[in-house]
């Protein structure tokens, strides 16, 4: 679980199955209901509004659940370099590039894309009544969920293997 301290924020992998599971609740609640918030900004009538949303709402969340699992790269940095190496490691062995990354608006529109989120489509869909925006409101909802929930199970992924750290030789 994440310790939180205002003086200092410390580095702490989540130990036991408990706190993952907490972890992973927190992370899961705090996405739908940024992706809700995200997915009403079709209803602003000015074009791109609802796509910088999604980004912005994606700037926001990747970096909360990287720090609810201890991998934000501020987290890591803190460690000590063996320590920081193994994680490095296993986040490769994830093959996430969200994790232990600063978080940019292009590396968000590549996620976005990578989910499968045509923003063509989307924008179109925007300003056919009703239907239109119920459909540009859901796109939205579903493609936020998707990059967050991918992203929560690598963060998932690399902390089980920082758990048991000969999974990483037998990976390698």
């Amino acid at each position: 679980m994440q310790r939180m301290n205002p003086e200092v924020d410390h580095y702490v992998l989540p130990r036991t199955a408990a706190e993952l599971r907490g972890a992973v609740t927190r992370a899961k609640s705090l996405v739908n209901r940024r992706a809700a918030l995200a997915s009403a900004s079709v209803l602003v009538p000015i074009p791109g509004f609802d796509l910088a949303a999604d980004v912005g709402a994606l700037m926001q969340l990747i970096p909360e659940i990287n720090h609810a699992f201890g991998l934000t790269p501020d987290q890591i940095e803190a460690l000590n370099p063996s320590r920081r190496a193994l994680v490095y490691q296993a986040i490769l062995v994830a093959g996430s590039a969200l994790i232990g990354k600063i978080v940019t608006a292009e590396l968000m529109f590549v996620a976005l894309k990578k989910a499968g989120m045509k923003v063509t489509v989307k924008q179109v869909a925007k300003y056919v009544p009703v239907a239109g925006q119920a459909l540009s409101a859901a796109m939205s909802f579903v493609a936020l969920k998707y990059v967050c929930h991918q992203h929560i199970r690598d963060c998932l992924r690399v902390v089980e293997i920082l758990q048991h750290p000969r999974a990483l030789s037998a990976a390698a």
